[in-house]
């Protein structure tokens, strides 16, 4: 059984920064991408940005620049440093990892104010 663990979502003003981090453990093994998705009210689920075993990442459109993403190996860590956050970004954030399948975390609240 896949755990992932969610930590570093709350509220912050509008400019400010966040990082949060997601540690998977259990029977995980040969773990490929780490990413992130987040989810605002009434919105699809959508791409925020993804880290391969091997360091390559992609990021949407609207975080680049802004967001960061890097990962531990040894850890089985993934990290997301938020900075210059905007009210936009308010959604929950849900980490994910794909070894044989892909696994969900249960997600945390980023709430950005204006």
């Amino acid at each position: 059984q896949v755990q992932l663990v969610e930590s570093g979502g709350g509220l912050v003003q509008a400019g400010g920064s966040l990082r949060l981090s997601c540690i998977a453990s259990g029977s995980i093994r040969n773990i490929n991408s780490m990413g992130w998705y987040r989810q605002a009210p009434g919105k699809q689920r959508e791409l925020v940005a993804s880290i391969t075993s091997g360091g390559s990442t992609n990021y949407a459109d609207s975080v680049k620049g802004r967001f960061t993403i890097s990962r531990d190996n040894a850890k089985n860590t993934v990290y997301l440093q938020m900075n210059s956050l905007k009210p936009e970004d308010t959604a929950v954030y849900y980490c994910y990892v794909i070894g044989v399948l892909r696994h969900w975390g249960q997600g945390t609240q980023v709430t950005v104010s204006s």
